[in-house]
């Protein structure tokens, strides 16, 4: 008796361990990474963005509130998400904010709704995108790092993320009113093709001195505060570098793209750039944002932690 009641037991203890393992197995996987669409990887990703950022400035101004600690922004062709460096759990609409307060996001059909305008989105205007993480497409704003930003690996590699940032800086929305200087002997390698549109904002300079000394002569001579009701640049408040936050009148933010071995490395040499605006050198060199492309078209943000299975150079 004592043999058949074991017997039954182990029984269903068998049958019971079989039925688990079937229901482990039916069970849904977690789905794999999808490649982008032409949606995320085309221009119009870039419009959705920056249409994204231009609302996103109007509702901060309408409530007068100060603009958001953002450092990166992430898009599918669902949802738009803004990174932000500060914790903010207070999202004005039609935002919903996420992660505790550290992710903003958005359906892009609601940024079609009535609300306020905003105004060009040049507080972000160096929010430019560095590639895809799987479907999506990831923009980091440059001007958040506290120096200069380098980007290490395979030349190739390098020179084609390069000319894809400097491209969408002068030819995208979101960077319509950013400033590009190559310096040194970027000015005059092909670094930018002779299919990059003519434009008066694409500047050389034979060295970061006088790249840096002349943005800061066009700054102080520009034309000013521009009129009331102006489609130009108008007061706005621009977050830079943690809590310090300036206004900005009529001063666009800046590109400075450099090779690593001519970036200066004296004590001060790097004092002429401002905040708001940005350093690219392309080359390995000692950065708080160190990043390296890898030869397969990766990305490895450092810092950031920001995972590019596909860098922009690679989106062609």
């Amino acid at each position: 008796m004592i043999w058949y009641v074991l017997a039954v037991v182990l029984g269903l203890a068998l049958i019971g361990a079989v039925a688990a393992l079937v229901v482990t197995e039916r069970r849904p996987r977690p789905p794999k990474p999808v490649a982008a669409s032409a949606a995320v990887v085309g221009r119009q990703a870039l419009d959705v963005v920056d249409a994204g950022l231009r609302r996103l400035t109007g509702e901060c101004l309408r409530s007068g509130r100060s603009l958001p600690d953002l450092y990166a922004v992430v898009y599918s062709e669902e949802r738009l998400g803004l990174l932000l460096a500060g914790a903010e759990e207070a999202a004005p609409a039609p935002w919903t904010a996420e992660a505790d307060g550290e992710r903003w996001t958005v359906s892009p059909d609601d940024l079609h709704r009535p609300g306020p305008e905003g105004e060009p989105a040049l507080p972000y205007a160096l929010t430019l995108t560095v590639g895809l993480d799987g479907a999506d497409r990831v923009l980091v704003d440059l001007s958040r790092a506290a120096g200069p930003v380098s980007v290490a690996g395979p030349d190739e590699e390098v020179r084609s993320l390069a000319r894809a940032v400097i491209t969408e800086a002068l030819a995208g929305p979101v960077g319509a009113l950013a400033e590009v200087t190559l310096v040194g002997s970027l000015a005059g390698d092909g670094l930018v093709g002779d299919d990059m549109p003519r434009t008066s904002r694409l500047h050389t300079a034979a060295s970061l001195e006088e790249a840096f000394a002349r943005a800061a002569s066009a700054a102080s001579s520009g034309p000013g505060e521009p009129e009331p009701g102006s489609s130009d640049v108008t007061q706005i408040f621009r977050l830079i570098e943690g809590s310090s936050r300036i206004a900005v009148q009529g001063e666009a933010p800046h590109l400075f793209v450099v090779d690593a071995s001519q970036l200066p490395r004296r004590e001060g040499a790097l004092d002429g750039l401002r905040r708001g605006d940005a350093l690219l050198v392309l080359g390995d060199a000692p950065t708080g944002w160190r990043w390296r492309a890898g030869a397969g078209g990766s990305l490895d943000t450092g810092p950031l932690g920001l995972e590019i299975t596909r860098h922009a150079g690679r989106f062609a």
